[in-house]
């Protein structure tokens, strides 16, 4: 039976297009203030495990059902290795870091994952150099997290800002090292059974490490409060689901530079939300450190994502944490 990803051969309405831009604008930059609703009264990895893997299950029965192929035991193994980078290392430190961040410092901080990635790029194997244009890019990009993290109170709640600003950071490194790398490791060809495979993997690994961490002692189901129920409900159909499949859909309409856009929109949108709906602060430092951050974000997106999207497994709403997204406009991103 045809993979639900399959290329259509009739070109989609403006209207379909439309919905699907504002899916993956919209949902993905929403996903931040999700998380942070959620690990209100949810513990952050344990709270990520019921929304990827449940996610990821649902996914795998309908394109088994579907008839998809079974993946093969080395796929499974390569979700696993991408799923934890990507959705443990990645969406898990968003997911920590939230318990003392605003959401829409969150998410300035991810929007430096094309940073780490073109880094990647030039000291990998490939030795592939930068532009001058996307040099300006990372440097800007460095800028910007300097000066939204800034100087910082390290006693108290400040030292836990800047702890949690660390994590983020090193949650950006891990999502650009699975979706530049993720490419070598064994994956099905369908986009689709490849996310359904990571966040299934990836899932069981956020429940290890929530485990580790003594997350169950914390899970209090009379302190669940409804604000965190549905924002875990949220995230799982919208952020995990619907916004993946409107990202996949996309790829095979639009051209990378004008889908990879979500890139530098999931900031914005994640940090008017914080400020309306959470009542998060929005200073002149943060509105110079956005600027800043996503000026390098656009050239290096722009100036990298002039090649048509590979075939590869997804990566990082996500998400997004989305969210990744995380994320690589060049590779789908089950994780916003």
């Amino acid at each position: 039976m045809a993979d639900p990803a399959a290329k259509p051969t009739d070109a989609p309405g403006k209207t379909a297009i439309v919905l699907a831009f504002a899916a993956i604008y919209l949902v993905w930059g929403s996903t931040y203030l999700a998380i942070r609703f959620a690990v209100e009264t949810l513990p952050p990895f344990l709270m990520l495990f019921a929304r990827f893997f449940t996610a990821g299950i649902l996914m795998y029965l309908f394109l088994r059902w579907r008839g998809v192929a079974r993946p093969t035991a080395r796929e499974w193994l390569g979700g696993a290795v991408i799923g934890g980078l990507l959705l443990l290392g990645g969406t898990g430190a968003v997911g920590w870091a939230e318990q003392w961040i605003d959401s829409g410092l969150a998410a300035l901080i991810v929007a430096i994952v094309p940073v780490w990635m073109v880094v990647l790029d030039w000291v990998g194997p490939e030795r592939r150099r930068p532009t001058r244009a996307v040099i300006a890019g990372l440097v800007l990009g460095l800028v910007g997290v300097a000066v939204l993290v800034g100087p910082v109170d390290l006693s108290g709640g400040g030292r836990m800002q800047f702890i949690g600003s660390a994590v983020v950071v090193f949650g950006t490194l891990c999502w650009a090292t699975g979706s530049v790398y993720g490419s070598r490791l064994p994956h099905p060809s369908s986009p689709w059974m490849s996310a359904a495979l990571q966040m299934t993997a990836g899932g069981g690994l956020l429940l290890l490490f929530g485990t580790a961490m003594g997350e169950w002692s914390r899970l209090d189901p009379a302190g669940m409060s409804a604000k965190s129920l549905g924002a875990l409900a949220y995230l799982m159909v919208f952020g995990s689901l619907i916004a993946f499949a409107a990202y996949i859909f996309l790829l095979r309409h639009e051209t990378p530079a004008r889908v990879g856009s979500y890139a530098y929109v999931n900031p914005v949108v994640a940090v008017f939300l914080g400020w309306a709906l959470a009542s998060e602060p929005v200073t002149p430092r943060t509105i110079v450190a956005a600027v800043i951050i996503l000026t390098g974000v656009v050239l290096i997106v722009r100036h990298r994502a002039s090649k048509a999207p590979p075939d590869l497994p997804a990566a990082v709403p996500a998400a997004h944490d989305g969210e990744p997204g995380l994320d690589s406009p060049e590779i789908p991103c089950a994780t916003g």
